[in-house]
């Protein structure tokens, strides 16, 4: 009985995981991931809308490739049931003072996220370094990071963290205070999502209200 108990409760949390990556937010989030992660399409500005399933493409990129790559991550990625492609092939437009910033915090975030990979004291240290880079890189523009500058770039660096629940943790931010609800499997990976946003740049304090399924 016990046992049969425990396999529902099991395909249950498994339903609801998968209810969650299909949801069109959650196809969103996955599909900015893979866009930033791929190497053809890293660097351009490609907007992601989802709406029952149907993802929507827009933004400019520097050569067509590019724009069919995006396509096709876009059609690979689970949930996705049609893409619209409004994406342009040509220069990228002239960036204001504050998208300027923006870029380079993003660039910065990316660097992050490559570089918690590398395992043992060099990921401290790398991850340290490029904390760093995107606080200077605020600072000499005049522009201060905004709360959905960390949120965005504390959930990025979520999904990219392997052994993390990046679509199970919800992240809000306010005045740099960072908060952390959702469910996690372990107080270990609980542990490793206070610690990952807590080396997010611009972040000045954690609250830990993550709850240990």
């Amino acid at each position: 009985m016990l046992k049969r108990f425990a396999i529902a409760l099991s395909a249950a949390g498994l339903a609801m995981t998968v209810a969650c990556s299909h949801s069109d937010a959650g196809i969103t989030t996955a599909v900015k991931a893979k866009l930033a992660a791929d190497d053809t399409v890293k660097a351009s500005e490609i907007n992601v809308d989802t709406g029952k399933g149907i993802v929507t493409l827009n933004g400019v990129v520097g050569t067509p490739a590019e724009k069919a790559r995006a396509v096709v991550i876009a059609r690979n990625t689970e949930g996705v049931t049609d893409v619209i492609d409004e994406i342009t092939v040509g220069p990228a437009p002239a960036a204001t003072k504050g998208e300027a910033s923006e870029g380079k915090l993003d660039s910065a975030g990316r660097e992050i996220s490559e570089k918690t990979h590398e395992g043992g004291e060099a990921v401290e240290d790398a991850a340290h370094d490029a904390k760093v880079k995107t606080e200077n890189a605020a600072s000499k523009t005049g522009e201060v990071i905004t709360d959905a500058a960390i949120t965005s770039e504390v959930k990025t660096k979520f999904l990219a963290e392997p052994g993390v629940s990046g679509l199970k943790i919800d992240v809000d931010t306010n005045n740099g205070v960072v908060t952390l609800s959702g469910d996690v499997k372990t107080r270990a990976e609980a542990d490793k999502a206070v610690s990952i946003a807590r080396k997010s740049a611009g972040v000045k304090q954690v609250v830990n209200h993550l709850h240990v399924a």
